[in-house]
């Protein structure tokens, strides 16, 4: 199995009732896989905040629940985290969150184990998908046995790995009554309290973690003793063998101090191999051990079993050697994607782009060379505002925010309130392609549909946007470059905050009707290379000719307008 497909295949086993997530590379299979489970109840929620909270709402009702995200969506969810760590649970309560070393698909490479500390909630991490299965199951129970939500913490690898898992039956709890109780309203001497109760439970959980079977010692030779966890430990068995010493922790926190100490003292030299931040390292540190970590490993990037081997000094095999490089292929859009023409619009007006998360972040690449920024989900409205605050009026006509459907939905609600709220003659224009494209196609509020595709509430975004108090709302298609440019440049000299909305649907949706291929006029091409300025994968320009991938091409008549020479036709 995946790995997170055996995440959903553990939370179907213990017994899961309620799933609530929001789509986040490498989490998303982990709520996709759930859905295809009748007996589990599964929703996109339209942010990370809101699924925590939902299902935490659940297994206050009774039910075993689970939400899943990845490492900057559970920044948007820490607010409900710290205090549900002080409120408890009433049935198993399961956070799942995915980070992602050497940032394949994020803007950042922020390592969730600090979330654990500072939230003083437990944290699992598998290193494979038997164990991604297994820890599942044992998370429900350690939730209900100290009454605390738990982590279980996902990354690329083996998020994205497969290996074999032994499933069992599904056992479902009896639900657990739901008792009022004044003491979870958390305010003054009740939070107070609270916070004793955790303070204990950590201190349980250390005990937990000295002799659980989620921590475990592999004794080999002497001379080297690593202590590692997840992927990590994986590319040290790769590496070594049997021929080191192994201390595997699955219980990350809190960690366990006597079974650590006891370890080190039974090897000569003890190495801590841990990806991003040395929090194992420090830890050994505050026990007094002596230990090798990032003095020998970086603290930035992805590990690999060739970068252990050559970090301890243990020679690379020629079988494991690449010897050629591997030439660089930069993600670009799909050859008719409705974001193209946005973005070459703006590149030609010379517009400062506020940009945001999703494929559409694209944009900054060549030669749309469309994007100046981006910071995290829904940033680019609240981000234009202050930016055309601090520029006033030479700001506001140059400048947008630009933003997905679904990231729209996630967070820029708020920030165009900002806008509308307080006055800045600021623009957003949103992409709604009617999908939640980067992570695979899911659906969200705007599209009508839930996650099993069934008939759903749909968020109305013309309403919405005039309901917050912006009086200038249009919608442009993509394709239209003129009507694009001429709403952009009507919109930025208004006296008054506006959305521009572009629609159209995501190519790549199935069931999308597209065009007959072009057909490139080869007598008529001057290989100016204008059709060129738009970055479509579908488009070449050989021996001084334009050729167009017929495969790729899906007729969307987009470099037809680039051309001056009618050397592109349908």
């Amino acid at each position: 199995m995946l790995g997170n497909k055996a995440v959903a295949r553990g939370m179907y086993e213990a017994g899961c009732r309620v799933v609530s997530s929001y789509p986040g590379t490498p989490s998303t299979e982990i709520t996709e896989e759930a859905a295809l489970y009748d007996e589990i109840y599964c929703e996109w929620a339209p942010n990370e905040k809101v699924a925590l909270e939902v299902a935490h709402g659940a297994s206050l009702g009774g039910v075993r629940s689970a939400c899943a995200m990845k490492h900057v969506g559970l920044n948007v969810a820490a607010d409900p985290l710290f205090t549900v760590s002080y409120q408890g649970v009433n049935a198993g309560f399961l956070i799942c969150v995915a980070d992602d070393p050497g940032m394949h698909s994020s803007q950042n490479e922020q390592d969730s184990r600090h979330y654990a500390r500072a939230a003083k909630v437990p944290m699992l991490e598998p290193s494979d998908s038997e164990e991604a299965l297994l820890f599942t199951k044992r998370a429900f129970e350690i939730s209900e046995r100290f009454n605390t939500p738990v982590l279980l913490k996902m990354c690329t690898r083996v998020s994205h790995s497969q290996s074999v898992v032994e499933t069992g039956e599904r056992i479902v709890p009896p639900q657990v009554p739901y008792v009022k109780d004044p003491a979870k309203v958390m305010m003054t001497v009740n939070s107070r309290n609270a916070h004793v109760r955790v303070e204990e439970r950590t201190r349980e959980l250390i005990a937990y973690g000295e002799s659980c079977d989620l921590n475990r010692v592999e004794m080999g030779d002497t001379s080297l003793g690593i202590i590692t966890s997840s992927t990590s430990y994986q590319y040290a068995k790769e590496v070594f063998g049997e021929e080191v010493s192994v201390l595997k922790l699955g219980l990350t926190y809190p960690l366990p101090e006597k079974l650590i100490i006891d370890f080190a003292s039974k090897v000569e030299r003890v190495v801590v191999l841990e990806e991003l931040d040395p929090i194992l390292e420090d830890h050994c540190r505050r026990l007094g051990i002596k230990v090798s970590g990032k003095d020998i490993f970086p603290i930035c990037g992805e590990f690999s079993q060739n970068l252990v081997r050559e970090c301890l000094g243990k020679e690379i095999p020629e079988t494991l050697r690449i010897q050629d490089a591997i030439p660089g292929r930069p993600p670009v859009m799909c050859a008719g994607c409705p974001h193209r023409g946005i973005f070459y619009v703006l590149h030609k007006k010379d517009c400062m782009v506020y940009g945001d998360i999703g494929c559409y972040t694209l944009g900054a690449l060549s030669p749309l060379n469309a994007m100046d920024l981006n910071v995290c989900m829904g940033a680019s409205c609240s981000g234009l505002h202050g930016f055309n605050k601090a520029l006033g009026a030479e700001g506001e006509r140059k400048s947008v925010g630009v933003i997905g459907d679904s990231t729209f939905i996630h967070s820029g609600i708020t920030g165009i309130t900002d806008i509308a709220y307080n006055m800045s003659n600021s623009t957003v224009i949103i992409l709604d392609n009617s999908i939640t494209g980067m992570t695979g196609h899911q659906q969200n509020p705007t599209t009508g549909k839930n996650l099993r595709g069934e008939p759903a509430g749909k968020v109305d975004l013309e309403a919405l946007c005039r309901a917050l108090g912006f009086d200038r709302v249009r919608v442009v298609d993509p394709y239209d470059l003129e009507q694009v440019e001429t709403a952009l440049e009507e919109e930025l000299a208004a006296e008054a905050p506006s959305i521009i909305i572009s629609r159209r649907p995501c190519v790549m949706i199935k069931g999308t009707v597209h065009g007959e291929p072009l057909k490139p006029k080869e007598d008529k091409c001057v290989g100016c290379k204008a059709c060129m300025k738009i970055g479509c994968p579908a488009i070449s320009v050989k021996d001084g000719k334009v050729k167009i991938d017929t495969t790729l091409c899906i007729g969307c008549k987009v470099c037809t307008r680039m051309c001056k020479f009618g050397a592109l036709q349908a």
